[in-house]
């Protein structure tokens, strides 16, 4: 289990304090962080409680929301963003998930958001090498295009790291986001010859979509997704870093933490762990 990640929305009813203890009891070595959570407890003392319980920190969730067509708006997303950049290094991981921002009110400019998102990955390099942090950017299902991200493939995440060297802006990939991809092989061996997996999420999707279309990550075997084969790809392009389990789904939510822990632990051993290496 030395690779386990509990990503702390998994288990969104706990506190920081309360997700912390629960990986601890649990013998879950790291933990991915959300900054809502962060900032209930405050940054100095979420980085204490971390490093107090020896758990590493695995990314920080979210920066991103870059598409912003308003110089007001552009201006705050891009502080917001050098916030994130330094939380992430008091937290002490070097990488920022960025979820990139879909289409603002009114636009239907697909080519423009992704443009503004170019210039503004390039705007944040400088500040965030100088923190030695890495933006992670994640691709999202594409029925998230329009409101959450105008980036929707691995290989478009990938376009838009280009140009930047790899230690600086990487990828994420999320097997709910990408499952469907048929070009995700292609994809994924293209990041590892770059070095630019930077993160690798898991959760499963589970069908019928949920009303709420952000809730229908479910908990792995309980939905459609083949860890088997995206893992073995994942292995084959080289990633060794952690594996976070990030589920939202409110039947998970509702349900007591040890004993969602416990259910993690015992898919990812039977469903993920057998495919790393």
């Amino acid at each position: 289990m030395t690779r386990l990640s509990l990503n702390i929305a998994t288990t969104k009813r706990w506190t920081l304090r309360e997700a912390v203890d629960g990986a601890v009891r649990a013998g879950i070595p790291s933990v991915g962080l959300w900054r809502d959570r962060v900032a209930e407890e405050g940054l100095t003392e979420s980085a204490r409680l971390v490093r107090g319980a020896g758990l590493r920190v695995s990314s920080l969730c979210r920066g991103g929301f870059l598409t912003a067509a308003d110089e007001d708006g552009a201006r705050a997303a891009l502080a917001d963003n050098r916030a994130a950049i330094v939380e992430a290094a008091a937290l002490g991981t070097d990488a920022l998930i960025l979820v990139v921002g879909g289409l603002p009110e009114g636009d239907r400019e697909l080519a423009g958001a992704r443009a503004r998102v170019a210039e503004r990955i390039a705007d944040l390099v400088p500040f965030a090498r100088e923190h030695g942090v890495r933006l992670v950017l994640e691709p999202l299902h594409p029925m998230y295009c329009a409101d959450r991200a105008v980036i929707s493939t691995l290989a478009q995440a990938l376009d838009l790291a280009a140009p930047h060297p790899a230690e600086q802006v990487a990828v994420v990939v999320d097997t709910f986001h990408v499952h469907w991809d048929p070009a995700l092989a292609e994809g994924i061996a293209r990041a590892g010859r770059e070095n630019r997996i930077a993160s690798y999420q898991v959760c499963d999707f589970n069908l019928p979509i949920a009303r709420d279309a952000l809730l229908s990550r479910g908990m792995m075997g309980d939905g459609v997704v083949d860890f088997a084969s995206i893992t073995r790809m994942i292995s084959a392009a080289g990633y060794t870093g952690d594996v976070e389990v990030e589920i939202f789904n409110a039947e998970v939510w509702d349900s007591p933490g040890d004993q969602v822990l416990s259910t993690m632990i015992t898919r990812y051993g039977d469903l993920v762990l057998p495919h790393l290496t």
